[in-house]
């Protein structure tokens, strides 16, 4: 990459968090304020909004994470993102607004960090403006302001696109890395292990014989992100004697988090007949969110179909 990319790539995410100032503001006059899951609380929402809106339901967990540890029933959330809140915070004041401003810091910086890997995994396959476009559409999607808030989104982004582009350039052992850290901020980054297998077997078909013991050594590092899970578990066991305490409770979070398998259809299923019947039409903040997140799930189901027979399998 070129200093004019990475200049590029700045630039935008500046032009995108300006965007989302604007947006906040026309939310705080025109959407009534629910009065649950206030990051900093009431007093603290309505003394400066722009910035505590940020924080609101996972974030204020996270932030209780970071400033005071795990509490019962905050294993839901894993540990990763909230560390790195907590050493961010500290050179700060102590207190409930510093570790806002320590969350907010970490999920920008993941950003940025994020879109230049994911223009740099572009580019290895595609040319410059095709890489460009890519995430000037990422930034435009309707819910890229999760990146801008303090939810694990971003680090998320960052280590599981900086996985792939270290696995496509045969570096096994900063894949797995990443890999793992990626698991330790959310259970998804599992399944990084099967889609870099997949890479690391596309690979050794480019590969001389010659090579291919040394290759298959590459292959040992990607058990990090299985093992990453597995260190959580002990340190569950014996903060809570139940290494899979994280499952076990997710369910008190509310209908839309589960303990059971949920398969790609029911979640259709249930969307189309009992989400979107049973709505409160009165409310529209409520009825649009619904909608777009079905139509979304459609058009992303038609994409994924599609990216099959387009894209690098």
């Amino acid at each position: 990459m070129k200093r004019q990319d990475f200049l590029f790539i700045l630039k935008l995410v500046f032009s995108w968090r300006i965007a989302l100032v604007f947006f906040v503001a026309i939310s705080i006059k025109y959407v009534s304020l629910q009065e649950h899951f206030l990051g900093g609380g009431m007093s603290n929402y309505l003394n400066s909004p722009h910035l505590w809106s940020w924080g609101n339901f996972d974030g204020e967990h996270y932030m209780s994470i970071a400033r005071r540890g795990y509490q019962p029933l905050t294993y839901f959330f894993f540990p990763l993102f909230p560390v790195l809140v907590g050493i961010f915070q500290t050179p700060l004041k102590d207190g409930l607004f510093s570790y806002l401003l320590s969350g907010l810091f970490v999920s920008h910086v993941s950003l940025y960090i994020a879109l230049v890997g994911l223009y740099k995994l572009i580019r290895l396959d595609f040319k410059k403006n095709f890489a460009a476009n890519t995430i000037i559409f990422l930034l435009l999607f309707s819910s890229s302001f999760y990146f801008g808030s303090i939810y694990t989104e971003s680090l998320f982004l960052a280590l599981a696109v900086w996985s792939f582009l270290f696995a496509r350039k045969k570096k096994w052992l900063l894949a797995g890395l990443f890999g793992g850290f990626a698991t330790l901020t959310r259970i998804v980054g599992l399944v990084l292990l099967p889609a870099l297998f997949v890479e690391f077997m596309e690979g050794r078909k480019k590969k001389s014989k010659k090579n291919t013991g040394l290759e298959m050594k590459g292959l040992v590092w990607l058990a990090l992100i299985p093992l990453s899970l597995i260190g959580y578990m002990v340190y569950l066991k014996g903060e809570t004697g139940d290494p899979l305490e994280f499952f076990h409770t997710v369910s008190i979070f509310g209908e839309q988090r589960s303990s059971s398998l949920i398969l790609f259809p029911q979640v259709f299923y249930r969307y189309i007949y009992k989400i979107l019947p049973n709505l409160n039409y009165s409310y529209l903040p409520s009825v649009l969110v619904s909608w777009f997140e079905l139509l979304t799930a459609s058009l992303f189901l038609g994409l994924s179909i599609l990216s099959f027979k387009k894209l690098r399998l």
